[in-house]
């Protein structure tokens, strides 16, 4: 009888300890990978999967709140492995590693998915990242807490969070997925997912400073191809066939996402809108205009083009990122009365954005 009792002692334990720990076996009845190659295999003394050009989603299973942990073997190439947590359809929460970076203030980015874009050209510096040096010769070990709209994480069981942040969608359960390092592969191992463990610590996200005086709020177009813009004598036919409604605001004090109300990658073809305000002068007057944008950016006045720039990731040189801000200005030759500003905006990726203001917004007022 005693006997029994020690066995059925020792199960129970053995069953609370596995769901305490929620460890995911890597295998293929766990894991839906879709890779260009991937292994499984013994790395380093851990069962790992090496895991290239591709992701891995943990089936049948959704996350909301708790901890995500596990190791990963980084090699000194450019590469962008981390998690996605609360996937739907397009939209995420994403913390993942630049091991290329490493000893750089952008080692990491903390990010959102918003319609299958990822605006790292929005959501950078020291809110969003921080510096780290990684090793290239031993695992690493990754910890993320996730607690309703706050996140935290924790690399090489540091006792303290490395970064803490505010996150960018409404809490709602999702899919959690990992990616491995492109086109270098990674071995990952040792996931752990814990939903009963999300208690937050120590939670001090660092503030980002707001630009002042920007034009708050902008109307959107619907989607259309950016070599429709490339003859200035059709611009009206353009324009005048655009249909409109949808509004986007500025977000961490610096630009709007177009991303927020017009999807790029669809089955519908176009990667440019248009971003209109309206500009009511008191008189006629030329006034400097600064703006910001990603990635591309046709500039129109009362229907005439009136600048064009690039923006894009690397078009200026090879460690450019091409992050929005006010790097942009153009004077615009106001009538008195109302006049109708276009920014068309073209994206490849890394964020849909805009933003803008006037060197003294106090003579004029946009809407």
């Amino acid at each position: 009888m005693m006997k029994r009792l020690f066995y059925i002692g020792l199960l129970l334990c053995t069953i609370s300890l596995g769901h305490a720990q929620k460890t995911i076996p890597l295998d293929t009845l766990h894991w839906e990978i879709n890779a260009k190659s991937y292994v499984l295999e013994n790395f380093k003394g851990q069962e790992a999967i090496y895991l290239q050009a591709g992701s891995m989603t943990l089936k049948d299973a959704s996350f909301l709140n708790g901890t995500i942990e596990y190791d990963i073997f980084l090699k000194k190439a450019p590469a962008f492995p981390g998690v996605y947590f609360r996937v739907n359809d397009s939209d995420s929460e994403h913390f993942y590693l630049r091991p290329h970076q490493s000893g750089n203030p952008d080692a990491n980015q903390a990010i959102p998915t918003t319609k299958g874009i990822a605006p790292w050209q929005l959501y950078y510096g020291p809110k969003y990242s921080f510096r780290y040096n990684y090793t290239y010769d031993d695992w690493i070990h990754v910890k993320i807490v996730v607690d309703g709209d706050r996140a935290q994480v924790y690399l090489n069981h540091s006792e303290q969070p490395n970064l803490s942040w505010q996150l960018f969608h409404k809490p709602k359960e999702g899919q959690i997925q990992f990616t491995g390092g492109g086109a270098k592969a990674l071995h990952i191992a040792n996931i752990v997912i814990d939903r009963e463990n999300h208690e937050i610590k120590n939670f001090k996200p660092i503030e980002r400073k707001s630009i002042e005086g920007l034009v708050s709020q902008w109307e959107i177009s619907d989607k259309f191809e950016e070599k429709l813009i490339q003859d200035p004598t059709a611009l009206k036919t353009v324009i005048n066939g655009r249909t409109w409604g949808k509004k986007i605001s500025v977000e961490e004090g610096t630009a709007a996402n177009i991303s927020r109300q017009v999807k790029l990658y669809d089955d519908k073809p176009g990667n440019t809108v248009f971003a209109k305000t309206t500009i009511t002068s008191d008189k006629d007057q030329t006034k400097l205009f600064e703006f910001g944008y990603s990635d591309r950016v046709v500039v129109i006045l009362n229907g005439q083009p009136v600048y064009r720039g690039n923006n894009t990731f690397r078009s200026r040189d090879y460690r450019y990122l091409g992050t929005v801000g006010l790097f942009d200005a153009v004077y615009l030759n106001l009538k008195k009365g109302k006049n109708t500003l276009l920014l068309a905006v073209s994206e490849d990726f890394g964020g849909w954005l805009v933003t803008g203001r006037f060197s003294n917004p106090s003579v004029v007022k946009t809407k």
